[in-house]
């Protein structure tokens, strides 16, 4: 790691600061800082090399896509050092100029996955999706208990929680979706199902109450959070002491037109991926196993988690 000083001549050069600035809220791709900046491809990324050389920020590859972050964690006086530098500077028009763009290409991004789930509702149970087969689904359905209260996290229709609600004591599907939404529940009534309600919510910000859930359920939903860390340390912070997560997704694959096709946001995870963030929400007695394998190209996978909130 260098030095402050070494960090201070890194922030005297302006772009640099501003994608530092930038990476202090969300992460982003080299693509959208290019769009957000306005710059040269080439330019941003020679001073993304830099912040990476200086152990800054770090990258990710998905897919095709290149994506960088702040490194973490960072020692408390790079930081601290980082926030005042941008701080300082908050006020210049380039800076205000980069905090809109980034606004726009965030809703950019909410829009394009709210476009594709409005456009499927009342069809998703109909129409392919990856991962989305009954053998997966009976996996989950096998583990659950009776008389016990759940929560659906990207639930869309909820045609997992239909099926469960017939023994659920109380069933919340939460989406982000209001046409999903507006959907499930009109099939909730139409099925007399009065446990079984529906929330608009995202499920990186669940909106129930802390410990008020015995088991949450994120079935091909993970794949579409922008933070899947923070949707699994959500799920842990609804489920009352002993309560379980069960996760359905697909295994980390290359099918690179699922971006376009399905709205994902992440082309699944690897095994290690998926124990990692329950490990790093506070679950225990965590499990993560392969439950299908689909005989059509891309073939995809289906992993599903298991965690324990601690009693």
């Amino acid at each position: 790691m260098n030095t402050s000083w070494d960090t201070l001549k890194l922030l005297a050069e302006p772009t640099r600061l501003r994608i530092l600035a930038l990476l202090l809220r969300e992460e982003l791709s080299v693509a959208e800082l290019q769009e957000i900046l306005d710059m040269a491809q080439s330019r941003i990324s020679s001073q993304l090399a830099l912040l990476r050389s200086a152990e800054l920020v770090a990258d990710r590859r998905d897919g095709k896509r290149a994506y960088y972050r702040l490194l973490t964690p960072l020692p408390p006086a790079t930081l601290a050092l980082l926030r005042s530098a941008t701080e300082a500077v908050s006020g210049q028009p380039e800076l205000a100029a980069d905090r809109a763009a980034l606004s726009r290409a965030l809703a950019r991004r909410r829009a394009h996955q709210e476009e594709y789930f409005n456009l499927i509702a009342g069809r998703l149970g109909k129409n392919y999706c990856p991962g989305r087969s009954w053998e997966a689904l009976g996996h989950l359905a096998l583990r659950l208990a009776p008389a016990i209260d759940v929560a659906d996290l990207g639930a869309g229709e909820g045609l997992v929680s239909q099926l469960l609600a017939r023994r659920a004591r109380q069933i919340w599907c939460i989406d982000s979706s209001p046409k999903m939404v507006e959907v499930g529940t009109a099939l909730a009534e139409k099925n007399g199902l009065s446990n079984l309600q529906y929330k608009l919510g995202d499920i990186e910000r669940v909106p129930l109450p802390d410990a008020s859930v015995d088991l949450a359920i994120l079935s091909q939903a993970l794949h579409h959070a922008r933070r899947p860390q923070q949707a699994v340390a959500e799920a842990f912070r609804i489920l009352r002491p002993g309560g379980q997560l069960l996760l359905l997704d697909l295994r980390e694959h290359a099918f690179e037109k699922a971006r376009e096709l399905y709205a994902d946001v992440w082309l699944g995870f690897t095994v290690a991926a998926l124990h990692a963030f329950l490990e790093n929400a506070g679950f225990q007695g965590i499990e993560v196993v392969t439950v299908a394998r689909e005989a059509e190209a891309p073939h995809f996978e289906t992993l599903l988690a298991s965690g324990a909130k601690p009693a």
